[in-house]
């Protein structure tokens, strides 16, 4: 078998080498584009979950202090409706009530907050793709 002369066309061992190096730094740019999408969809599920639990201290706080009083009272209607000590009973176990299910709510979105699967599995096959196996 005879050794054939390098033709013109046939690329460098620089060229391939700066083609591979260039490759390589598209594959890990994109990867990084794809991890940022993925992060960018659980920080929002996060952000909400974080936000009703804002939402559900802030309306827990208000509800107690300022509606307590005036529905306590509606309830004990000048004495004519339950005891005003009952009443006050019934109010607060209303507000703790709508606080455990805004903070329910919160912690589902909490949970759908995770990594970013196809940047990870993508990332487990560069090895292998470098290798020429991909």
């Amino acid at each position: 078998m005879a050794i054939e002369p390098v033709k013109d066309t046939d690329p460098t061992i620089g060229r391939l080498v700066a083609d591979v190096s260039k490759d390589i730094s598209t594959l890990v740019s994109k990867e990084i584009d794809l991890a940022k999408s993925e992060l960018k969809v659980s920080v929002k599920a996060g952000g909400i979950g974080v936000a009703l639990f804002v939402v559900a201290g802030f309306l827990g706080v208000l509800a107690i202090i300022m509606l307590s009083v005036a529905i306590a009272y509606f309830i004990n209607w000048n004495g004519d409706g339950l005891a005003l000590h009952w009443a006050f009973l019934i109010v607060f176990g209303l507000y703790v009530l709508i606080a455990a299910v805004l903070a329910m709510v919160g912690v589902s979105k909490v949970k759908q907050v995770g990594p970013p699967e196809k940047a990870i599995e993508q990332g487990r096959r560069i090895p292998q793709a470098l290798k020429g196996k991909a």
